[in-house]
């Protein structure tokens, strides 16, 4: 069995061959889309998070309406960029959407990619120290975070508040419990992999990491998976921990598909560079016709080896055709692989 759920940049464009020409679109389709996938018994509803994009960006208040709107269905993101959170105001966002959703957050963090604008987080006001990447402010950020969300007082209370305050010190409110073990990270390489095991934070991996071997991308990702279970059992955490990757799949089953993703049947991996000196491996997509793709899908190592799959979705392409595209894989694809 997989927990099968969608994961969404939330692209709008005003061409007039979008069906998601404005923000407002993006954010209300993306409620809609959560709903649907829920009918259609997904596990989850996941977004990307962008900034200075034509994309989601501030993740809360759309997570918390998801939440609202849903009964169900696991609420989360894939993922946001912690070079420009403040941990302490993320820290109460997160435990009112939480709070909101009756404790179904799942809120992928992690370093980000390469964004739309240099130096970005600059603008949001954070710096790295002198002796620091951007890659380190992201990591004190998230671990700021992750220390504010085990729930422990921190603030000398004033000795004459408006209103009346519980003994000792005061952490921050809302507070919801257990929302620490549904944080994940976003690795990129085996070693970040390894370091979220240790902090005991659940795994995502995405289409695409750096390239350490030359080798398939779903092999290195498989391998980047076993390193990070290994260094979860030798932390000696208690729970299980879980893991997603995430995949561009189409089932082939009518005209429309066949028009829109026909030519990915070839698809292969890709290698090249997202950021100066580090070449990436990006995964292929799945296009084929559902006994097709359940033979090439059974053969990838990594999905295998997750318990989470997150399928990339069109949203451009609208609600009604991302719902038929996410039923396809839940019903004709899915049961035959075991997933369901």
């Amino acid at each position: 069995m997989k927990k099968i759920g969608f994961l969404s940049f939330g692209h709008w464009t005003p061409s007039p061959h979008s069906q998601t020409r404005s923000a407002g679109d993006a954010l209300l389709q993306s409620i809609d889309l959560a709903v649907a996938a829920e009918e259609l018994g997904a596990d989850g509803a996941y977004f990307r998070v962008h900034h200075f994009a034509r994309q989601l960006a501030s993740p809360f208040p759309l997570l918390a309406a998801v939440g609202a709107k849903t009964s169900r269905i696991e609420i989360g993101t894939a993922v946001i960029d912690m070079r420009y959170e403040n941990p302490l105001y993320m820290a109460e966002d997160t435990g009112s959407a939480d709070l909101i959703s009756g404790g179904r957050l799942q809120l992928g963090i992690s370093r980000g990619s390469p964004e739309q604008v240099i130096d970005g987080w600059k603008h949001f006001g954070y710096q790295p120290a002198d002796d620091e990447t951007d890659a380190d402010l992201a990591r004190h950020h998230a671990t700021v975070f992750l220390d504010l969300l085990r729930g422990e007082g921190f603030a000398q209370p004033n000795p004459r508040p408006m209103f009346a305050n519980p003994p000792g010190l005061l952490r921050l409110e809302p507070y919801s419990e257990g929302l620490r073990d549904r944080i994940w990270w976003g690795a990129a390489t085996n070693a970040t992999a390894v370091w979220a095991a240790e902090l005991g934070l659940n795994l995502q991996s995405s289409t695409l990491k750096f390239d350490e071997s030359g080798k398939p991308f779903h092999i290195q990702q498989a391998e980047q998976i076993q390193a990070y279970r290994e260094a979860w059992v030798k932390a000696g955490h208690v729970r299980t921990p879980r893991v997603s990757v995430s995949r561009s799949i189409f089932a082939l089953v009518n005209d429309m598909d066949r028009a829109y993703f026909g030519r990915d049947a070839k698809s292969q991996d890709q290698f090249g560079y997202i950021e100066p000196g580090k070449q990436a491996v990006f995964g292929r997509s799945y296009a084929a016709e559902p006994e097709q793709l359940i033979k090439e899908l059974a053969a990838d190592e990594a999905i295998a080896a997750a318990d989470t799959l997150l399928l990339t979705v069109p949203n451009q392409l609208g609600v009604a055709y991302n719902a038929h595209v996410i039923e396809a894989i839940l019903t004709q694809v899915a049961p035959a692989l075991g997933w369901r």
